[in-house]
């Protein structure tokens, strides 16, 4: 992957459907993911990845670097994910200092040949019925399809921030 990729996967992704649930503020967090995107050798098709992801809860003891995020299932790559921002985005790395650790599960590819927006349709349509309160559809960039996830992990740490921060107010460790 091209380091030029990260910015347009990061802008280009977009969560479809987002999970009702939210990153836990002292365990681990597994949301099941299908992410879209469209080859860019075939046309009138769609790529459908499956698995999960996992959000490891936060540690406030860090060794060094304090500074990292581990990943575990992806590709060498995608740290790069992270180098970018914080050489561009100063402002998103205090939650580096957390120690999040991602891991990802093998990742199960399918091409459908139908257009893009259907298939998202139909997969939207599905996690509503599913009632899996840790499902995602998430639209992606195909040859930065990490960068997509990961772009979707770092949302979902967003969306969890008050929570987290009330329960460790909660708990007397703010």
């Amino acid at each position: 992957m091209h380091a030029g990729n990260i910015p347009y996967a990061i802008a280009n992704t977009e969560v479809l459907y987002v999970p009702d649930r939210r990153i836990d503020t002292f365990g681990e967090t597994r949301f099941n993911f299908r992410l879209i995107t469209e080859p860019m050798d075939e046309v009138g098709a769609a790529r459908v990845r499956s698995g999960w992801v996992e959000a490891h809860r936060p540690r406030i003891v860090r060794p060094v670097p304090p500074d990292s995020v581990e990943l575990e299932g992806f590709s060498p790559a995608a740290a790069r994910v992270f180098d970018w921002l914080r050489s561009t985005e100063g402002r998103m790395c205090a939650w580096f200092k957390y120690g999040f650790r991602f891991s990802r599960s093998e990742v199960q590819v399918e091409t459908v040949h139908e257009d893009s927006r259907e298939v998202a349709d139909r997969l939207v349509k599905d996690a509503l019925e599913s009632g899996d309160s840790f499902r995602a559809v998430i639209k992606g960039v195909d040859d930065a399809w990490e960068v997509s996830l990961l772009r979707f992990m770092m949302e979902m740490i967003q969306q969890s921030h008050e929570i987290n921060a009330f329960d460790f107010h909660r708990r007397g460790l703010i």
